[in-house]
């Protein structure tokens, strides 16, 4: 057997909504000082990413470039931590439940967590319900398809980032995030199909949850109902990690990910 110390992961980090690859800059340098492979990429029309947000017709569209990463993965050689962010949690699922058998673990950083029970946007409907109008602040919505009912986006106005996403995070990280974020799709009916994470995909992999406890974007009170919902493997905790956990707590982040990759590869 392989020294433990001398195995390199392949770390693939999935952002949140209106996000992209960069808001792993802090997280993506330590695992690499850490000898490990690490993917930090941009979903469809997010970051960098060419697509505009009109030509992102569906959840399997918007999550197409995370499949792309998972199917080039080499299987027999290299398994795969999958971490998810936020509302990357449910493109994470998807790729869980299309490929478990490259997947050692799925980590899910204050990340919406579905389960195998209801549909795909059960836990995203459940938040919905819980979140008062109020909450949205300066959130920008706009109407981006002729369909019905018709596709949503929503583009996270400075207020919302700097109450409930980016409270504890330096002041610098906020201001990075006011230039780049871009709008994003809403998890609604007609954007995601009405299936079901299925037991031998989703269901088969390791799932690891990690709360944040000063989140005001998905409170940890819901953070802990979807580990109820569906409980992890193990669940851990950062102490004063605000929504951003790469940029309020990024060594402890860091950490937690190494020590994850460790023990259940």
């Amino acid at each position: 057997m392989a020294d433990i110390a001398s195995v390199v992961f392949h770390f693939v980090l999935v952002h949140g909504a209106c996000h992209g690859a960069w808001s792993w800059y802090k997280v993506k340098p330590q695992l690499e000082a850490a000898g490990h492979r690490v993917t930090a990429f941009d979903l469809a029309a997010s970051g960098i990413n060419n697509k505009s947000i009109e030509e992102v017709r569906s959840f399997h569209e918007y999550s197409k470039p995370l499949l792309e990463i998972l199917a080039s993965s080499p299987s027999d050689h290299e398994k795969v931590i999958l971490v998810g962010h936020s509302l990357g949690g449910l493109s994470v699922a998807l790729g869980m439940d299309y490929f478990p058998h490259k997947i050692s673990v799925a980590v899910f950083v204050s990340a919406l967590m579905p389960d195998t029970t209801h549909l795909s946007l059960y836990v995203a409907e459940k938040l919905t319900e819980r979140t008062s109008a109020d909450y949205w602040q300066d959130t920008q919505f706009a109407n981006y398809s002729n369909s019905d009912p018709p596709l949503m986006s929503a583009l996270l106005g400075p207020k919302i980032l700097a109450s409930k996403l980016y409270q504890l995070s330096p002041v610098e990280d906020l201001e990075l995030a006011k230039v780049l974020v871009r709008p994003g799709p809403l998890f609604q009916k007609g954007f995601a199909k009405g299936d079901k994470y299925s037991n031998a995909g989703y269901g088969a992999v390791t799932r690891v949850y990690v709360v944040c406890d000063e989140d005001k974007a998905i409170p940890v009170d819901f953070q802990r109902w979807m580990i109820e919902n569906y409980p992890a493997k193990e669940v851990r905790e950062i102490k004063g990690a605000d929504h951003m956990a790469m940029n309020s707590k990024p060594k402890q982040l860091s950490r937690h990910l190494l020590e994850i990759a460790h023990k259940y590869s």
